[in-house]
């Protein structure tokens, strides 16, 4: 199978789980515990702590671990509006994941105030009408790092400061998800506030995740119990998970630039092989302004789902959507945003390498797509 499906999962790391066996039996305890056996385990969850803290640029006691980026997001949102004394406002981007998006409609729903920024046709969000959303009432911000399906990157730097332009108290959140195994990421550097990550988008294993939380910002649990985490998220810590998460940030730290130069290339050849055979294929992106490890296409007259299938048959995985759609008969939100028909949307697919793509396996991926394209043209 080539797999180019990376953004909905990547394959683990060998070196995380060399890091993570220990925790699956020989320290087993749990964490909250006060004899020997927990304290190695809260140790080694400590240690794990630090380093993802160290290597965006926080501090240790502003990383909440979670169960993976979709409860970051939850938590970020329903957290940051359930903060305050009544109904707050909410400004999302219209292109958000849906984590974020859901989250938001479950706080209309208890009456909080939600506004959407719109984006261009390219999918990005403009700083300034984001702020121009922002009411007295407005608590937080939040606009994706990168998109999950195009890959297009968003301005949050410039969104953070147009934020604090037009009111300083609000809080930021940056669902950066998508975007840390090949983007350099310090929370100092973004300004943001919140900042969701899940370990198996960058080599890590799945089910664990983490929520940069700024000291002073005020956030709500959302489950809560035994008051884990400075009481920010209750419930017995995966210890393993969170060793596991580590050190797939740091083997993916270490590895961004010959990543971003192996992917690069891939992409490249992919996406050359095909527009010399397919001059109407559209790549859904700035070229200069997207996510190294996404080609996200359209091939105007051909449906998606018919080319999916053949290629899964021919070796290939592939997808149209973000992985939580991928079932779904629904037309992406992210492409309707862009200004894409439903017709449009369904003659879009979404290639996204990762870790273990080799350059050479673009050609090939071409190859077998346009193997998949015939007779359907």
């Amino acid at each position: 199978m080539l797999y180019l499906d990376h953004a909905a999962t990547t394959p683990m790391r060998p070196r995380v789980w060399e890091a993570m066996a220990p925790f699956a039996s020989e320290t087993f305890g749990n964490s909250s515990g006060i004899h020997e056996v927990s304290r190695r385990a809260k140790n080694a969850l400590e240690e794990a702590r630090e380093t993802a803290a160290d290597l965006i640029g926080a501090g240790p006691k502003e990383i909440v671990f979670t169960s993976g980026g979709t409860e970051a997001d939850n938590l970020a949102v329903k957290g940051t509006a359930l903060s305050g004394a009544g109904p707050s406002g909410i400004v999302v981007s219209s292109v958000e994941h849906e984590a974020v998006l859901e989250s938001a409609r479950f706080c209309a729903r208890l009456g909080h105030l939600v506004a959407v920024a719109q984006v261009d046709d390219q999918g990005r969000v403009d700083p300034a009408s984001v702020a121009e959303l922002i009411e007295d009432s407005t608590v937080l911000v939040s606009v994706m790092a990168a998109n999950n399906e195009t890959g297009v990157i968003e301005p949050v730097r410039e969104v953070v400061h147009a934020v604090r332009e037009r009111m300083s108290s609000v809080t930021v959140h940056t669902d950066a998800v998508q975007a840390f195994i090949s983007e350099d990421l310090d929370v100092s550097d973004l300004g943001v506030d919140l900042l969701s990550l899940a370990a198996h988008k960058f080599g890590g294993p799945k089910g664990i995740g983490l929520l940069f939380v700024r000291e002073g910002t005020r956030l709500e649990p959302v489950a809560h119990g035994g008051g884990h985490e400075l009481g920010r998220r209750s419930g017995t810590h995966n210890v393993m998970g969170a060793v596991g998460m580590a050190a797939a940030m740091t083997e993916a730290v270490k590895d961004r630039d010959r990543f971003r130069s192996d992917v690069g290339e891939a992409r490249r050849r992919f996406e050359s092989a095909l527009t010399r055979v397919l001059p109407d294929l559209r790549i859904n992106a700035p070229l200069d302004n997207r996510l190294v490890q996404h080609s996200h296409v359209r091939i105007p007259g051909v449906r998606n789902e018919t080319v999916l299938i053949r290629l899964d048959r021919n070796g290939v995985a592939a997808s149209s959507a973000s992985a939580c759609q991928s079932g779904a008969n629904t037309v992406s939100h992210v492409l309707r945003a862009m200004g894409f028909s439903d017709e449009e949307a369904r003659q879009c697919l979404r290639f996204t390498f990762g870790w273990t793509t080799r350059p050479d396996e673009g050609e090939e991926a071409a190859r077998i797509v346009l193997d998949c394209l015939e007779g359907l043209l």
